[in-house]
């Protein structure tokens, strides 16, 4: 990952960071270092997913820095979709973004479904969020269909309230 000088910053040297980063199965551990994904909700979600990725129904995949804290992380669903591995909360730490962690992210769970014998990864992206499905073209997916979805969300208050959207079906033969 290369992280490069922010144009808009007032000091006029340019600065290029270099950094390794592997990626791993997400962790129980890890909850607390991922606040930066979503709410407490959100968190209490990730780690019931934890618990099917341990009965082998999912993968969950964190990039991480050389100190080991996840800064993108994904889970791979192998119950949805007959024959396919369903890729779901794919997130990226927001000043990370757009330096290839995505890519790498996506690229690993695509492996892990390889792994097992699957040749087909699924996914759903919000129509809203043309950034992320722009990315997913770019890696060979392709739209396939539409469908509604909805979660609840927990506001800065405290407060949970649904959260309705419509989201882009998309797939990729591996």
């Amino acid at each position: 990952m290369t992280i490069d000088h922010d144009p808009t910053n007032p000091d006029p040297d340019p600065t290029t960071l270099t950094m390794a980063v592997s990626v791993r199965d997400l962790l129980p551990r890890d909850l607390q270092a991922c606040s930066w994904s979503g709410s407490a909700t959100h968190l209490r979600h990730m780690e019931r997913e934890l618990a099917r990725a341990a009965a082998g129904e999912v993968d969950y995949l964190a990039v991480c820095t050389p100190v080991d804290l996840p800064v993108a992380i994904g889970g791979i669903d192998y119950q949805v979709s007959a024959g396919a591995g369903t890729l779901w909360q794919l997130a990226v730490l927001p000043a990370l973004q757009s330096r290839g962690l995505g890519t790498l992210l996506v690229r690993a769970a695509e492996q892990r479904i390889r792994s097992r014998g699957l040749r087909r990864a699924e996914l759903a992206v919000e129509e809203d969020n043309p950034r992320a499905r722009a990315l997913y073209e770019r890696l060979g997916y392709a739209a396939y269909g539409r469908k509604p979805d909805a979660w609840d969300e927990e506001g800065p208050d405290g407060s949970i309230r649904r959260h309705e959207t419509t989201c882009v079906l998309m797939r990729r033969g591996l």
